[in-house]
């Protein structure tokens, strides 16, 4: 079974228990998932099978939106609701303060990453160091928040809605709101909507997808629809499918830089092209074969 399937991932569960629960339902041997949620998160977990594990590089990956929860007056480990507790005040927090706060965490910004977190230091994952109680010296990355907004208020419980740049880690987000504030915060849920172009409105749970297995299944090449298609001849698509550059100039469609979806001339997807610096080819970036 080749596709892509997006997974409304349940909390409790790890995304790689995730895709293996797909295997299954598929019985499909090669899986792969696109981004990491953590067991608390649930939502969008876009996840590769068969043959489109090899096209996971090429998914949209640079816009995600999230919605989260949190409390301030905790701050945590894992600076979640999972970790253990470093501290609690006893405070009250104002919609209107909370309002006048997020506007700052707006655009461009330089964000730490956890240590409860999968990024790798030494070939070692952050958070094998962290459970050993371990903390090691870590590199701000750049991030953007291109929209925060409050969208609810749950008792003490705050709710916003995130649309961020690839890496963002809404619970540092979350805890540096909290060090603003001056009590400390800590995530308590968390959705996310958006991944790789694919949106929590095409999502589907482990028990959806048993029952219509074929339902939740998106072709390679619709989930590459963000790149223009070209089609080719008998011959080129022969040249194009055994790792051949193509003639850019002999390739109808072929308009601006970057990569296109290339088909066939009975219009099957056979990989994806990209032209070259020169303009001159239309290169072999990865080949579909069909079975």
């Amino acid at each position: 079974m080749n596709g892509f399937v997006v997974l409304n991932k349940e909390e409790g569960m790890s995304s790689s228990f995730a895709a293996g629960r797909l295997r299954k339902i598929y019985n499909e041997k090669k899986t792969g998932h696109t981004g990491t949620l953590d067991p608390l998160a649930v939502g969008v977990l876009p996840v590769a099978l068969g043959k489109a594990t090899r096209f996971i590089d090429f998914l949209p990956d640079s816009t995600k939106a999230y919605v989260a929860r949190f409390r301030f007056g905790e701050t945590t480990d894992t600076l979640d609701v999972t970790g253990t507790l470093l501290s609690k005040t006893e405070v009250t927090v104002t919609k209107e303060e909370v309002l006048q706060i997020l506007p700052s965490f707006f655009g461009v910004q330089q964000q730490m990453p956890p240590m409860y977190s999968a990024l790798s230091q030494n070939g070692v994952r952050l958070y094998e160091l962290a459970r050993k109680g371990i903390e090691v010296e870590r590199k701000t990355r750049e991030i953007e928040i291109s929209s925060i907004e409050l969208t609810d208020v749950y008792g003490d419980e705050f709710e916003i809605a995130v649309t961020c740049s690839k890496g963002t880690y809404i619970r540092s987000l979350i805890a540096d709101i909290g060090s603003k504030q001056g009590s400390g915060a800590v995530m308590t849920a968390l959705q996310r909507t958006l991944s790789n172009g694919f949106t929590i409105a095409q999502a589907r749970t482990l028990n959806e997808l048993r029952e219509d297995p074929q339902a939740g299944l998106i072709a390679v090449d619709a989930a590459l629809s963000v790149y223009p298609e070209v089609h080719v001849t008998e011959a080129q698509a022969s040249r194009f499918s055994n790792g051949g550059e193509l003639f850019a100039l002999r390739v109808r469609g072929i308009e601006t830089d970057g990569l296109y979806r290339v088909y066939n001339h009975q219009n099957a997807f056979i990989g994806l092209g990209e032209l070259s610096e020169d303009k001159e080819l239309l290169l072999v970036k990865r080949v579909y074969l069909h079975d």
